[in-house]
């Protein structure tokens, strides 16, 4: 049996390059057992790694996507959330776990899981920055367990907390990439997501060993990243596919080094120049503190290049709100029709 769908034929006269970061702090791992050894890395993260970031996007203007774990947008909060989003505590097992840990305490007193000082520092940046959802608490959206409800009051939460700074949001970060209920986000004004990386290794949502192996392999071997085009839902929404994570430094991978990264990324914004697509890299800014000079370097060279190409006029740089905003205009009036097998 087979279906036909459409699949508007998206043009662009140059390359694009966008930045999507998922800021979750500690709000990320609250799931895992070894939580409690990311809090250093939030600490400098919130010391440094945000307020560097910020002034490297702002020397290169560069508007990148930050996608923001709701709880972040907040400076203090109680059970009285929980009471609000009773769904919070009843969606999955991870889940429950992550609301379990929740301090219900203050940004002095418990800093890794609030962060409004920050999201203020971001709106004050002098290029101005997108601030998207990544979720109210880290929720996996994707995850069987998830029902409509819990994403309901998930993302409502979201959008309230942002809401409360002033910030309508566009643009969605599904936790661990892992993708679901397209249509709540629909339903409260998103435009965009970010879909996985049109990799290989990356074309399954269910994790296996060749994962991991692979992107190793990619970032040793400084393979090129695809170039990406949105494509748009079921429900609407554009997903923008990611190109390339900007690889931590965490375990075996601070042997890599980070030359290999800004190798690989330069490739990715050829390959986007070259196509005229997209090359999306992502990153979490908690990805940067191990070797963070370093790290940061790297990205540095990696805008560098960027800035080189932009005034050759071989690549833009967008936001992925800027790049939605964009694809009404650009959408060629004509269509490829697919048939895929079901």
């Amino acid at each position: 049996m087979s279906s036909i769908t459409k699949t508007p034929a998206i043009e662009f006269d140059r390359g694009i390059f966008t930045i999507s970061l998922d800021f979750e702090l500690i709000w990320g791992v609250l799931d895992l057992p070894y939580y409690k050894s990311f809090l250093p890395l939030c600490a400098v993260e919130r010391s440094e790694i945000v307020g560097r970031l910020l002034e490297l996007f702002a020397t290169y203007d560069v508007s990148a996507s930050w996608c923001t774990v709701g709880h972040l947008f907040l400076d203090q909060c109680g059970d009285g959330v929980n009471r609000a989003h009773p769904q919070l505590r009843r969606s999955t097992a991870f889940d429950t776990i992550r609301m379990q840990r929740d301090p219900h305490s203050n940004e002095e007193r418990a800093p890794e899981f609030y962060g409004r000082k920050l999201v203020r520092q971001i709106q004050a940046c002098r290029v101005a920055q997108e601030i998207g959802s990544h979720g109210f608490s880290h929720m996996l959206l994707g995850d069987p367990g998830c029902c409509k409800d819990a994403a309901q009051n998930e993302i409502a939460a979201a959008v309230a907390a942002a809401e409360s700074l002033g910030i309508r949001m566009k643009s969605f970060v599904f936790p661990r990439n892992m993708i679901g209920h397209t249509d709540v986000l629909a339903e409260h004004g998103f435009t965009c997501y970010r879909a996985q990386d049109e990799t290989w290794y990356e074309r399954t949502a269910e994790r296996r060993w060749y994962h991991r192996a692979g992107h190793l392999a990619d970032v040793i071997a400084a393979g090129e990243p695809p170039a990406v085009l949105p494509r748009l839902d079921a429900n609407g929404l554009w997903a923008i596919p990611g190109s390339m994570l900007y690889t931590p430094s965490f375990g075996i991978r601070k042997y890599i080094p980070v030359s290999r990264r800004v190798t690989r990324a330069r490739k990715g914004l050829r390959n986007a120049a070259r196509t005229r697509r997209i090359f999306h890299m992502w990153m979490h800014p908690t990805d940067l503190v191990i070797r963070h000079n370093a790290m940061l370097d790297g990205l540095r060279q990696i805008l560098d290049t960027a800035a080189e190409m932009r005034v050759k006029g071989e690549i833009e740089t967008l936001s992925l709100g800027a790049l939605t905003d964009r694809l009404p205009r650009q959408q060629a009036v004509r269509w490829e029709t697919a048939e895929v097998t079901q």
